[in-house]
């Protein structure tokens, strides 16, 4: 699967070529889509899952389920995360930053991670954030698989 500029989900996803996306924020912003970014953090390990957005309807979702939802800008739909992997990710706090341009929720997750992508061994990763950037080029980062 092709998902831009004849770049594949694989290499994106997998590859050790950074091929950051620059465009991303004026993307979100031709949608029309009023939308805010929610940067998720694990409530007890203060790792970072995930960043998304969220419009009001998945706010006030969030706030009456306590599980976090987001706008999928992409699709353009309401996200409830977990709704089809497991991978739910329960509400502890949701914190507003200065400017209330963001949100921070702090959660704890239910499933195995907070990753649409999987490890080498198949495995749910439990972070979005699992390659660093040394010398130019992308790193996978060993992630622990805690039992839940």
């Amino acid at each position: 699967m092709v998902v831009e500029n004849g770049i594949s989900a694989q290499q994106l996803e997998e590859g050790s070529e950074l091929l950051l996306d620059f465009e991303k924020i004026g993307k979100v912003a031709q949608t029309g889509a009023s939308v805010l970014p929610v940067v998720v953090q694990d409530a007890d390990s203060g790792e970072v899952l995930i960043v998304a957005y969220a419009n009001e309807l998945a706010l006030q979702t969030t706030v009456s389920s306590g599980i976090a939802t987001f706008w999928s800008t992409s699709r353009n739909e309401l996200w409830v995360k977990g709704a089809t992997s497991g991978d739910t990710l329960q509400i502890a706090e949701i914190r507003v930053n200065c400017e209330q341009n963001s949100l921070l929720y702090l959660v704890r997750p239910l499933g195995d991670g907070a990753c649409h992508t999987r490890d080498a061994g198949g495995r749910v990763r439990r972070s979005c954030y699992y390659r660093r950037l040394v010398g130019g080029r992308l790193e996978t980062v060993e992630q622990v698989h805690e039992a839940r």
